[in-house]
């Protein structure tokens, strides 16, 4: 099923981002019969700022769908823990004072929030897990596969090896311990890296840093060697560009770069792409995503189950809590190759945003300008 959902997706993205609501939850917020009014709060955390896509991309998605459910009475109220769960800690326990409606969480730390969710609980303000399944007693869970997640980057990276063989060293760049996410980035892509590679270098990264990136990577190359490195497995962009600059400090020029893969689809990794030092990023529809999530919030305050589309609904378990209604968004493998008819057909990026002088020479040689 997960071979499939990428297949389709990359062909149909306008379709999925239109199918991507609750559209189960009763309706629309426009027919139902709320327990509440329109005049709601909704608490958004996220987790850090290393990854532009939060406070470029699903923040404002997700306060823009608010208002339109709520005929522009609903607010929301935005803080980022900049990567720290002591800071998100004291953000949530600020909206449980602040006695928002609900709390859409991305949390930093999956485990210690899960105090916080509990006081949540017992203050009746749902929460609802976004893009990292929080521990506690959550109402709801919005993200994407991120197993699929992981397959699609390992796959891919086998791919762009030429001639690949098991003998082939490759360095797997995992994200932050703290993150549920990053384990299920990494299972998924080991069930396409064994056997086929040899995962010679493993690191987990904290924080998901670009530096301590940069720093292991700086590692891997003394002990391997950066000749004997076919590829690198990067769990996300921002790191990427960390190991890039490894490599490069090593002597590796441009030409000779490894295929290295990303996540998030970071403008910077979109130019490093067209470039040539990045082969792949994955692309994840963030409005498909944030408007989910939106959809959920509102639906949960005006008394509504969460009933997440038929053709995406399902249950996930996290250590603390059993068949938790879910909504899983698939996912697109971003190479040179697809640019036009993803992130520029979506809307993430205009043209002139990619194609700066700078990258003018590639942007044409792709066609894209």
């Amino acid at each position: 099923m997960r071979r499939i959902a990428i297949a389709v997706v990359a062909s149909t993205m306008s379709l999925s981002l239109a199918g991507c609501g609750v559209l189960g939850a009763s309706e629309n917020s426009s027919s139902a019969t709320p327990t509440r009014s329109d005049e709601l709060t909704v608490g958004v955390l996220m987790p850090e700022e290393t990854n532009t896509r939060y406070a470029d991309f699903d923040y404002p998605i997700i306060k823009k769908k608010v208002a339109e459910l709520t005929q522009n009475k609903g607010t929301t109220e935005y803080a980022n823990a900049d990567g720290e769960a002591r800071t998100q800690n004291t953000q949530m326990q600020k909206m449980i004072d602040d006695k928002v409606d609900v709390i859409l969480l991305d949390a930093v730390d999956s485990k210690e929030i899960a105090t916080l969710v509990q006081k949540a609980k017992d203050a009746k303000i749902p929460v609802i897990a976004y893009d990292r399944l929080a521990q506690g007693p959550i109402d709801g869970y919005v993200s994407f596969d991120n197993e699929l997640v992981g397959e699609v980057q390992g796959r891919t990276l086998v791919e762009a090896i030429t001639n690949v063989e098991p003998s082939d060293k490759i360095v797997m760049m995992n994200g932050s311990p703290t993150d549920p996410n990053a384990g299920q980035f990494k299972a998924g892509a080991l069930s396409e890296l064994n056997g086929r590679v040899t995962v010679a270098k493993s690191y987990d990264t904290d924080k998901w840093s670009p530096d301590v990136a940069q720093a292991s990577m700086t590692k891997a190359i003394d002990a391997l060697g950066v000749a004997n490195i076919a590829g690198v497995y990067s769990a996300n962009d921002a790191m990427a560009g960390g190991i890039i600059k490894a490599l490069k400090a090593a002597g590796v020029t441009d030409a000779d770069l490894p295929p290295i893969t990303g996540q998030d689809a970071e403008l910077a990794a979109v130019q490093r792409i067209i470039s040539g030092e990045q082969f792949m990023s994955v692309y994840k529809p963030y409005p498909g995503e944030a408007e989910a999530a939106a959809e959920a919030a509102v639906a949960k305050v005006q008394g509504r189950d969460l009933q997440f589309d038929a053709l995406t609904r399902d249950k996930v378990d996290s250590p603390t809590n059993k068949n938790i209604p879910a909504k899983l968004v698939p996912v697109v493998a971003l190479t040179k190759d697809n640019i036009k008819t993803t992130v520029i057909a979506d809307g993430i990026y205009k043209v002139s945003d990619i194609c700066t002088a700078k990258f003018k020479a590639a942007c044409q040689a792709l066609r894209l300008i």
